[in-house]
């Protein structure tokens, strides 16, 4: 015999879809909104960039072990804006409201206004950075630097730009993308006339990266040249073979 069932009996199976679908596609919403961001809760910030920093040491030990003490990520604003502390083993992250004045002023410069400013912070300094730290705490778990610091941050931006492309957050790159060549047109070449870019870099090091609009010329270009870079692997391609050699 044929069972039927009645109308009141399917609604809730109807009901308990729609909600599982909708839960679903609110997560995926909200996931898709964690960093590339200006945040103004500090917990979320941290919360969202230990989250990262998880899954990158984790999917560096997938494809080889090399992480004997976990990484974290902590917030402590500092005029460097984000970088890996050695010693503490971290990535020290900044927050827009804790940046000083002259900062934010270099961002709606670059920016052309305030909202493009905060919208250039968010992208790279709680987003598109986070990753190329962790560049550089491998570095450091391999025990393996470059052969000098220009290379350094180049290695550190392709660890980032890889990373960003395997996680399918291709339309925030994109946007980094469109402002950095911008900001590089924008921002005077700090190498004189004759000088090598790169034996320039590493020989005024400490002078640049004091200066935002010098060093972030350098940082914006390396970013621009490698996302362009039709050669480029895969990330686990590109971390298999790092830690190969």
């Amino acid at each position: 015999m044929k069972q039927t069932t009645s109308p009141s009996t399917r609604r809730p199976i109807t009901l308990i879809g729609c909600v599982v679908l909708l839960l679903l596609l609110s997560y995926e919403a909200y996931s898709q909104k964690k960093l590339f961001r200006v945040y103004t809760d500090s917990t979320a910030l941290v919360e969202d960039a230990n989250n990262v920093v998880s899954e990158f040491t984790n999917e560096v030990d997938n494809i080889s072990p090399v992480f004997k003490s976990k990484p974290g990520a902590v917030l402590n604003t500092k005029p460097f804006l984000i970088f890996y502390s050695p010693k503490s083993n971290q990535v020290n992250l900044p927050i827009w409201d804790q940046v000083i004045p002259a900062q934010k002023q270099f961002f709606f410069e670059l920016g052309g206004s305030q909202e493009n400013g905060k919208e250039i912070f968010g992208l790279f300094f709680n987003g598109f950075f986070l990753p190329h730290e962790m560049g550089h705490a491998l570095q450091k778990a391999a025990d393996k630097r470059e052969s000098n610091l220009y290379q350094n941050e180049y290695f550190a931006n392709t660890v980032a730009i890889l990373y960003w492309r395997k996680e399918n957050r291709s339309v925030e790159l994109r946007k980094c993308y469109e402002y950095a060549k911008k900001m590089v047109k924008q921002l005077p070449n700090p190498v004189p006339d004759g000088e090598d870019p790169i034996k320039y870099f590493n020989e005024h090091y400490a002078e640049l990266g004091a200066d935002p609009y010098k060093y972030g010329y350098y940082q914006f270009a390396q970013f621009t040249k490698i996302y362009e870079d039709k050669t480029l692997k895969s990330f686990d391609e590109f971390i298999r073979e790092y830690l190969s050699k």
